[in-house]
């Protein structure tokens, strides 16, 4: 496998969510990654379709909770350069294989630590998802129609954004640490520090009173008129992002309007009515309509393209943004290199590859044979 993290060794322990998103990520970029699948499926008994984010792996069937399991996990730590987790606290220890397990087999690990609150804290051993770690952050207040409740979005934001994101930039910083020094560390990832630490410029918006605690007030939250999405008659939206003063003028230009002669998005009492007068004005013309209209423009106005849309859309086509696997559109790795490329590699059966990763571990068939009786070994 070729990229920029080819050589790298990567060992996911199950998971479900930003786990598996972060495995999917390292081997985009050319890191072998192991995972260990569970026999009976993924943790907690909640199954998403294989092909969501499990590309690019080798799978090894093999039960953490049966004795015998953590001698075999081990001999995969010490082959490894990274290990990443995602249990409640406290769980990956009573398997045998917790940091202080694995680092005393390899010293040099990184040790990538996967949770919505944290390893420690009132929450720690508290269950939850991306929509709860977003409330306790303070990021989810934010998003939505003014008076409205809050909108989750979709997962993108704690599990992916401020968590395989967030970890994975933790992980290749502890990497080269541990190149430079063959130290190895833990990294402690908690999903709501994550999605806090994006919400950084809002925050700062807030203390110098550009930033209004309240959703749909404020210039980047869809409050603002010319930063928002507008319905169109077919039913279909354009969004518009037309902060900046020379791009509205234009907007309004290609509206056939003057700019002086409509209300101005940049005084906040005119809000509204320069809402309603884009609203009237996109309302005339389909989606596909406008984005002929605005083509080759500075206005920054896009359609709001669905999921199955965005790959035929002549720009994402050009730039090859989404690539075939199995027979379906899936995004392509980024960022891009110029010298190292990323791969899509194909997606594994759980535990499709046992018995190749056994034989490079030595375990001899006999081995096998008693961990397969034993419920160890898919």
């Amino acid at each position: 496998m070729t990229g920029p993290l080819s050589g790298v060794h990567v060992l996911e322990l199950p998971a479900i969510g930003p786990v598996p998103f972060l495995g999917m990520l390292l081997s985009d970029l050319g890191a072998t990654v192991t995972r260990i699948d569970r026999p009976d499926g993924t943790p907690n008994g909640l199954e998403f379709p294989p092909r969501a984010v499990d590309r690019g792996r080798r799978s090894i069937g093999l039960d953490l909770r049966k004795p015998g399991a953590a001698e075999v996990a081990g001999r995969l730590i010490e082959r490894s350069d990274v290990l990443i987790e995602g249990f409640r606290p406290g769980v990956a220890e009573r398997l045998g294989v917790g940091p202080e397990a694995a680092m005393e087999r390899n010293p040099a690990l990184v040790y990538g630590r996967m949770t919505g609150w944290g390893q420690d804290g009132p929450l720690a051993g508290q269950a939850g998802h991306d929509i709860t770690y977003l409330a306790i952050s303070g990021v989810l207040h934010g998003i939505g129609e003014h008076d409205r409740r809050p909108i989750p979005p979709v997962n993108y934001l704690a599990d992916f954004g401020g968590g395989a994101l967030v970890l994975a930039t933790g992980v290749l910083a502890a990497l080269l640490h541990a190149r430079a020094t063959g130290e190895g560390q833990v990294i402690d990832a908690a999903m709501t520090e994550g999605a806090a630490y994006l919400s950084t410029m809002t925050r700062q918006f807030q203390r110098t009173g550009d930033w209004i605690d309240e959703r749909g007030r404020n210039l980047l939250d869809g409050g603002a008129p010319n930063y928002r999405c507008y319905a169109c008659s077919d039913g279909g939206y354009v969004a518009v992002g037309a902060l900046e003063p020379k791009f509205w003028a234009e907007l309004v230009r290609v509206l056939g309007a003057d700019p002086g002669q409509v209300p101005s998005p940049y005084e906040r009492d005119q809000w509204a009515a320069c809402a309603d007068w884009l609203g009237r004005r996109f309302a005339t013309r389909s989606r596909d309509e406008w984005e002929t209209i605005f083509a080759g423009t500075d206005a920054c106005v896009a359609p709001v393209l669905t999921l199955a849309e965005a790959p035929e859309h002549p720009h994402n086509r050009a730039r090859r943004s989404f690539v075939e696997l199995d027979g379906g559109q899936v995004a392509a790795p980024v960022p891009r290199f110029s010298q190292t490329n990323t791969t899509v590699g194909p997606v594994a059966g759980r535990g499709a590859e046992t018995d190749l990763i056994l034989d490079e571990l030595g375990i001899s068939g006999s081995e096998r044979d008693r961990l397969r009786a034993e419920g160890v070994l898919l």
